[in-house]
């Protein structure tokens, strides 16, 4: 998939891992690999700089926990209300886009 498609989803695709659960960073990654069959493969250099663009927008917030195997606590990351607010318009504008594409390739209807 194109990076800069990629990019432009990112937030989108950050905010529904986290509304799954609570997550530290190398478990979004995860998470999002998984869920996406291997399509979003991010790393640490683009996944940290959008997780503080969230926490600035409010839309997470941050803690510091304990780690659940020993060692070095983890901070983790969950969505706020303003952030399921902001993944709820993510989605219709997601939408949007698909059925724009859609109807433009000649896709509308079809099933792939």
């Amino acid at each position: 998939m194109d990076k800069n498609l990629k990019q432009g989803t990112l937030e989108l695709v950050l905010l529904s891992a986290l509304e799954r659960r609570p997550m530290y960073g190398l478990e979004i990654l995860k998470a999002v690999e998984e869920g996406s069959s291997g399509l979003f493969q991010f790393k640490e250099g683009s996944l940290y700089p959008s997780l503080h663009k969230l926490v600035d927008a409010g839309c997470i917030e941050s803690e510091w926990q304990p780690s659940s195997v020993g060692g070095a606590p983890r901070k983790v990351y969950q969505i706020t209300e303003t952030g399921l607010a902001q993944l709820e318009r993510k989605k219709l504008e997601w939408g949007d886009l698909r059925s724009g594409l859609d109807a433009l390739l000649g896709l509308k209807g079809r099933t792939l």
